[in-house]
């Protein structure tokens, strides 16, 4: 074996780790909001590939409805479903009509049963809200085209002068030719022409949207491409101006949503690999996205060592925290349906998988699964490769398998979740321990993180603590064994929670098997 010792600073220590301790289940106080007994984890789901309850190949509303029971078998709070409504594309980014229901998806009244079944059983609902752009196809948009109209100002039009080369925040063309001749900004693709939200009509109907769908029972938006609301082209992504237009919209709409329900939960993407780029965000939405940190994730359990995890960590949350005066919730991921899936960015390494799991399931606020993520699915682009059906069955095919494409990957039958519930060591049950394990320590979501510096690259620390619990995480990010040396100031009592078994504190010492996670007490 190995040994390498970790040395603690003694203010760390001190400051972080005196009395941890996590009381019984039995002994905490009742929670101040109805989300303390939740894991706050979410799970985001593209329904055309989730589960086919009608047998035509598209997975629909009443087959994530038929799939609830496995949903909360996962322990997860909530899910996110990628856009619903109508659209010409596959993906559904690109949407004819706010206020409707994909008739691939079903119907509305589809829609209400699944948010009634959800809620009963604890599990909150986020629908994609996509309104930085409209589909080609949009009455809008068709109506825009004719300058008389008043749609017409609710896009953004070329003007004498304008540059019709200029390139768009995204990396492709900014403006594109429409067929009355006019050139129009989008700044994704020429079928997803931009809004003008200088124009009041546009504020006020894009608001509209929203509190029809809170109206409709709808628990918070997953709000797409919340950057570009202002920041379209490449010359905008360092604008000042562009990036206060975009809070103050936010802010706009937070508010208004929150006079038809006070509880709205919002989560932007921005991608953005730079945490500060996020900080403006926090307070407008209640989380954004966390991309630095996806990316950092990834590139430790590859590496195999601690890329400064915790420190990063520590000085984000607390910058969150100044701009959110106070509250905020952080929303880690490792991938989503933009990226390849973590398996194949992992090289099919399933113990780096693991860890991967361990780490992103053992930080605060709402972590993000992406569906087929428990299993282990591997996927690469193009977009439709990440995006490819749930695997249910070991044979691959069965009831409810969604066939609107086939499979790209290398995935053998183990990749199922058929074969995975029967075995305890899989990575699906993995995820529901992981899991777990948050509705039991509270800290573990709810916690103000502390990184615990440690001389050995290969040991990631960190402390949590909220109202109820203290903890000590720790993670061998390695494939050899690791002796952690707590020191005397570490009033460290036992071994709480572990991932796999094998840890042993002793004389101050922790053990830790390879690619161990431990929660100390």
């Amino acid at each position: 074996m190995f040994k390498f010792r970790t040395v603690l600073r003694s203010f760390a220590v001190a400051a972080a780790l005196a009395l941890l301790s996590v009381p019984s289940l039995a002994q905490e106080k009742a929670p101040a909001k109805p989300a303390a007994q939740a894991s706050g984890v979410y799970y985001e789901i593209f329904v055309r590939a989730f589960y086919d309850s009608n047998g035509d190949g598209i997975g629909d509303l009443n087959g994530v409805t038929a799939k609830l029971d496995y949903i909360k078998s996962l322990g997860v709070s909530g899910i996110w479903l990628m856009p619903i409504n109508p659209s010409p594309s596959y993906h559904g980014y690109d949407i004819t009509d706010y206020e409707g229901i994909n008739p691939q998806y079903g119907t509305l009244r589809d829609f209400k049963k699944l948010l009634a079944e959800a809620h009963k059983r604890g599990i909150q609902v986020v629908m994609d809200m996509v309104i930085n752009h409209t589909s080609d196809q949009h009455p809008w948009f068709k109506a825009a085209l004719d300058p008389k109209d008043p749609h017409h100002d609710w896009y953004l039009w070329a003007k004498p002068g304008t540059d019709l080369k200029a390139i768009s925040a995204v990396g492709g063309p900014a403006w594109h030719r429409a067929s009355n001749g006019a050139y129009y900004e989008g700044t994704f693709t020429a079928a997803m022409p931009d809004l003008n939200y200088d124009h009041p009509a546009v504020r006020k109907a894009m608001i509209d949207v929203g509190r029809f769908w809170l109206r409709q029972g709808v628990d918070g938006f997953r709000l797409d491409a919340a950057q570009h609301i202002y920041d379209d082209l490449r010359t905008d992504m360092s604008d000042p101006i562009a990036l206060q237009k975009n809070v103050r919209w936010w802010a706009e709409y937070r508010r208004a949503l929150e006079a038809t329900n006070p509880h709205v939960w919002l989560v932007g993407e921005v991608a953005r690999q730079n945490p500060d780029d996020l900080n403006p965000y926090l307070g407008p939405l209640n989380a954004v996205f966390d991309f630095p940190l996806a990316t950092q994730l990834i590139e430790s359990v590859t590496q195999e060592r601690n890329l400064g995890i915790g420190r990063g960590l520590e000085y984000t949350y607390a910058a969150y925290r100044k701009h959110a005066n106070g509250a905020f919730d952080d929303a880690p991921f490792l991938s989503n349906h933009d990226q390849e899936r973590v398996m194949s960015q992992l090289d099919d390494n399933m113990l780096h998988m693991r860890i991967a799991a361990s780490l992103l399931l053992t930080l605060p606020g709402h972590p993000f699964i992406y569906y087929g993520e428990e299993l282990g699915m591997q996927g690469s682009k193009p977009d439709e490769d990440i995006r490819e059906p749930m695997r249910w069955y070991r044979n691959g095919k069965g009831q409810g398998t969604a066939s609107w494409k086939d499979w790209s990957s290398t995935d053998d039958s183990t990749v199922s979740v058929q074969a995975q519930e029967a075995d305890p060591a899989s990575l699906l049950n993995l995820y529901r321990k992981l899991i777990s394990w948050r509705k039991q320590v509270s800290a573990l979501r709810d916690g103000v993180l502390h990184d615990v510096p440690a001389a050995d690259p290969h040991v990631l620390a960190y402390t949590l603590e909220d109202a109820q619990s203290r903890v000590l995480v720790v993670h061998n990010l390695s494939r050899e064994p690791r002796v952690l040396e707590l020191g005397s100031e570490a009033h460290v009592s036992s071994v709480l929670l572990q991932r796999e078994g094998g840890a042993v504190l002793a004389d101050g010492k922790l053990t830790l098997p390879a690619y161990a996670t431990v929660i100390l007490q």
